[in-house]
């Protein structure tokens, strides 16, 4: 416990109080760069996902065999997202816009308010993700920045190029 003196003058008075607080940690600052990619849509997809705090860096990555680009995008956000130890202040950055304006405008929390339905009534996608990615959300202080992909960003092309090696070697297993 820290205290804090806290001096006051009010009408030619002086007053003196002492607050106690707890000091808190500030949380880690995280970016996550993060991208998925599929070969058909639906078809073979992958995700990749690179997370940056300070000067280290750590990649993950995954493949499913049926699937769709956001879907993977989405899958991106929550494995990185998982892959947090403890709550932390996250900028993930992303070339979807599905998925940055789900989040930035508010979409996802009214398609979940209107039992998953979108504005024009027709059923929100991905679900199970959506149900996934609230959460976790909610756990860490997140921004999303939306990013031009194949546009020479580094660690954009770097989850790009994570993701295709992901869902090719993916259709190599399949193939043998």
């Amino acid at each position: 416990m820290e205290s804090i003196l806290i001096i006051t003058k009010m009408n030619d008075k002086i007053f003196q109080n002492e607050k106690y607080f707890k000091k808190v940690d500030p949380m880690k600052k995280v970016k996550l760069y993060t991208d998925g990619a599929c070969s058909g849509n639906p078809g073979s997809g992958g995700w990749g996902a690179v997370l940056v705090y300070g000067s280290a860096e750590k990649e993950i990555c995954g493949a499913e065999k049926s699937t769709t680009n956001n879907r993977m995008e989405l899958t991106a956000v929550i494995r990185g997202l998982c892959a947090l130890k403890e709550p932390c202040e996250v900028e993930v950055v992303t070339d979807s816009k599905y998925v940055c304006d789900a989040v930035n405008k508010g979409w996802m929390y009214s398609w979940k308010k209107n039992g998953w339905k979108k504005a024009d009534k027709k059923p929100a996608l991905n679900v199970d993700l959506w149900e996934q990615l609230i959460p976790l959300l909610a756990q860490h202080k997140t921004t999303f920045t939306w990013v031009k992909g194949h546009n020479g960003h580094p660690y954009n092309e770097r989850c790009d190029q994570l993701a295709v090696e992901q869902y090719k070697k993916l259709q190599n297993e399949i193939q043998n």
